[in-house]
């Protein structure tokens, strides 16, 4: 399962570069079903768009409801370049996403396990399984050398 994992997030990392090619912050996503399918792939978008809703993992989740015509991403999984926030937990868990698989932990904003862990929260109906550190020095590497450049 590993190299399926990989594999998946090398997608999302070819994201998470054209969100750094336009200034974003470099952070993509790829959604999957459970045949293995991909049903929609997106990266950071918050200022291109003026929308600070328009994060890699929000984006890919619209576009596959709309793909199925279903809220409900049921069996599926989440690869992600940098472990989703609060707001994207959040919606993760609405859409009822079985499996989060992300590259690097984010300790300031962090919400599957870094700062928070919503995915471990008991009172909430949904508990995606959560797989970190896949590709982990790549997606670290990306986000770090786009915020050093930034200070220049």
């Amino acid at each position: 399962m590993n190299e399926k994992h990989t594999e998946f997030m090398k997608l999302a990392l070819n994201e998470a570069k054209k969100a750094g090619q336009k200034s974003e912050v470099p952070i993509g996503a790829v959604l999957v079903a459970e045949s293995g399918n991909i049903l929609s792939a997106s990266h950071n978008q918050t200022i291109s768009l003026a929308d600070p809703t328009a994060h890699a993992e929000i984006i890919t989740l619209r576009k596959a409801a709309q793909k199925i015509l279903n809220y409900r991403l049921l069996s599926t999984t989440l690869y992600v370049t940098i472990e989703p926030c609060i707001m994207c937990m959040g919606a993760i868990v609405h859409a009822r996403v079985s499996r989060v698989v992300f590259g690097a932990h984010d300790p300031k904003w962090g919400a599957a396990g870094s700062l928070y862990n919503i995915a471990h929260d008991t009172r909430l109906n949904h508990r995606p399984e959560i797989i970190p550190g896949i590709c982990e020095d790549e997606c670290r590497t990306l986000i770090q050398d786009f915020f050093r450049e930034k200070r220049i």
